[in-house]
């Protein structure tokens, strides 16, 4: 990551990651409270903002419990009369919204920017939803960059909007924006002290309901229209030159597509680049239809340009044919890329496509056949492997294994349904493992099991389990207690013993709290003693009543990084030939990347380099193989 660049005050230029010109924008706006719950692709603008801290001094920052908290808390920053920001990928302005339509009737008072990215192609994320909607049915103005650059002036320039109409603004990004690299131009800019404020001076009523939601209403629909009026001459909404009669509209990652595409054709069309997606500048775009004969809308997801583009067209321009989704030219599912973009304007303009993409990828995908399947698999070392491991071990012992159902969470355990446990029954979203087994407990004669780690636990799952005690549930629980938000990085959550910026913090005694809430049953084990964990386990799932399993082990990536700022040795493993029988548990049952099979005699090595010296390996071995390896003075 390069943030000395972010540290930067000087007029040059710099090579960054959109996430790290996000951060750079706002700084140069003088943000000053920030707050985030980690989620990739924005997991960056979290990191950067914490690596960053204690080199400027002057902007407080929190790792929140979840994003309704972090946008809540920027929202009150605000009300305070500090600038604030925040970011979240999309599914996390779901768990966000609720508060989020309630401050769109507020409104604000110091500038206050959300950034929410959406994730097409589901690379990290248990959906391709559509973030776009949110701007329009909050009346939130929303922003969506292209590049970099873009990411870093639409960040000042969100802070000057939100705060001339008193509003929330919005940059909505997809992950290729996000994590695309470019040049961009840094401004000089000169940070200001942090300096709290009195109420009695910035003071102000932010309640909504009733009487009082309807006028704000009112209210909104005023700013909107003003917003709306600005958009028009937003240097973000410009049309690239061209000629002919067939015309583009596009904006985010897809207008480098198009750009891009365009070349690979040898045609110059001309193309409206849309910088604003709520309010749209429908005057701007009124006058870019007049005279075409075809419109061809390049957007990711749904049609949400192409709906508003056609209502605008029918007043404007009503022969306009437009080639989009509804015309069946692009699909609604997946990320755009530039194959799929030059093979549309290829057969709308009847040229021939600069390259057969098909045939190149019939080669790929044939080429794939030689490969062995790698599906994803924990580090080595992490404590997951060994907790999962045992609880598989205890459901082939357990007289009731054909009665049980498995309700996973979201999570790097979120893999245990590939190989080798295979077992999770549902998976939908942060938490909703607890409610759903709720509703299994009363509809079902089966034990009902329920996974959760940490972070999770705190993000989504405390309601749940509330609800579960509160009726007397007859309902086991797994938290994966790993210290970190490990899924996104390992960043701090309210289990870890640190902050923002690696602050001291108060960490929550989980086991207190479960007690406290009047857990019948709580169990803590070690993944790493993973044989000793099988017997606990299984008393806990026979037992009667909601039943906690604590499994207690830092993430393993996090507990390096510990001991190598500790300056302590990390010592492998070895595996002892001698000993070992080829018995192969450490692979068929393990699946540690660190362990492979020695072509020369057969038996399993351990790799130095990737392993940590965890030794669950010999937890599994029947003949207890694997050794720690004898370090040499």
């Amino acid at each position: 990551m390069t943030v000395e660049d972010v540290k930067r005050t000087d007029t040059g230029k710099a090579l960054m990651l959109a996430n790290e010109a996000v951060v750079r924008g706002a700084l140069e706006a003088d943000v000053k409270i920030v707050a985030f719950y980690p989620g990739s692709p924005t997991s960056e603008i979290l990191d950067t903002f914490g690596e960053v801290m204690d080199h400027f001094g002057d902007y407080k920052m929190h790792i929140s419990a979840n994003e309704k908290v972090a946008l809540e808390t920027v929202a009150g920053a605000s009300l305070a009369g500090q600038r604030s920001f925040t970011s979240m990928k999309s599914v996390g302005m779901n768990v966000a919204s609720d508060s989020m339509y309630s401050i769109a009737y507020t409104g604000l008072n110091a500038g206050c920017v959300c950034l929410i990215a959406d994730d097409p192609y589901a690379h990290s994320s248990q959906s391709e939803q559509d973030g776009r909607y949110f701007g329009e049915t909050a009346y939130v103005p929303m922003l969506e960059p292209s590049t970099a650059q873009e990411a870093l002036d639409m960040t000042k320039r969100a802070f000057e909007v939100s705060e001339k109409h008193k509003t929330l603004v919005i940059i909505r990004t997809t992950t290729r924006v996000n994590h695309q690299r470019g040049m961009v131009q840094l401004s000089e800019f000169s940070r200001t002290p942090f300096k709290k404020n009195s109420w009695q001076d910035v003071k102000a009523q932010y309640f909504t309901v009733g009487s009082v939601a309807r006028a704000h209403k009112a209210k909104l629909l005023e700013k909107t229209a003003a917003i709306k009026s600005d958009f028009e001459k937003s240097e973000f909404n410009y049309v690239v030159p061209g000629s002919g009669k067939v015309g583009i509209l596009t904006s985010g990652v897809c207008f480098l597509h198009t750009k891009e595409a365009l070349q690979n054709l040898g045609v110059e069309l001309p193309i409206f680049k849309l910088g604003t997606l709520f309010p749209l500048p429908e005057k701007k775009l009124s006058e870019f239809l007049k005279s075409l004969s075809t419109l061809i809308v390049v957007e990711e997801l749904t049609p949400y340009l192409e709906t508003h583009i056609t209502a605008i067209a029918k007043t404007i321009n009503p022969s306009l044919h437009i080639v989009g989704k509804r015309s069946g030219h692009f699909s609604e599912m997946l990320e755009y890329n530039i194959p799929i973009v030059e093979k549309v304007l290829a057969e709308v303009l009847d040229k021939k496509i600069s390259l057969d993409y098909d045939a190149v990828l019939a080669k790929a995908e044939k080429l794939k056949d030689i490969l062995h399947e790698r599906p994803p698999i924990f580090c080595p070392g992490c404590p997951h492997r060994g907790t999962l491991w045992a609880f598989r071990q205890a459901l082939q012992q357990l007289r009731i294994r054909n009665n049980i159902v498995f309700n996973n969470d979201i999570g790097c355990y979120s893999m245990a349904f590939l190989p080798p446990n295979e077992f999770s029954d549902s998976m939908l979203a942060m938490g909703a493992s607890l409610g759903i087994s709720a509703g299994m407990e009363m509809a079902l004669d089966d034990k009902i099991i329920a996974m959760v780690g940490d972070s999770t636990l705190y993000h989504a799952a405390l309601p749940g389990i509330v609800n579960l005690i509160h009726h007397n549930s007859n309902v086991t629980l797994f938290v994966l207690d790993n210290s970190v938000t490990a899924m996104t990085g390992q960043q701090f959550n309210p289990n870890s013993e640190f902050n923002a910026g690696g602050h001291p913090a108060r960490k929550i005694n989980m086991e207190k709290m479960f007690e406290a809430l009047g857990a019948d049953k709580i169990t803590i084990i070690d993944p790493y003693e993973t044989r000793d964990c099988i017997g606990p386990i299984k008393e806990a799932i026979e037992a009667d009543g909601f039943s906690v399993i604590i499994a207690r082990r830092e993430c393993a990536l996090y507990g390096d990084r510990l001991k190598k700022k500790a300056g302590e040795k990390i010592i492998p493993s070895e595996n002892v030939k001698e000993t070992c029988r080829e018995i192969y548990a450490c692979v068929k049952e393990f699946y540690c990347p660190a362990i492979v099979v020695d072509e020369s005699d057969h038996k399993m090595t351990i790799q130095q380099d990737l392993c940590d010296g965890c030794l669950k390996c010999r937890q599994v071995c029947p003949v207890d193989a694997p050794r720690q390896m004898e370090v040499k003075k």
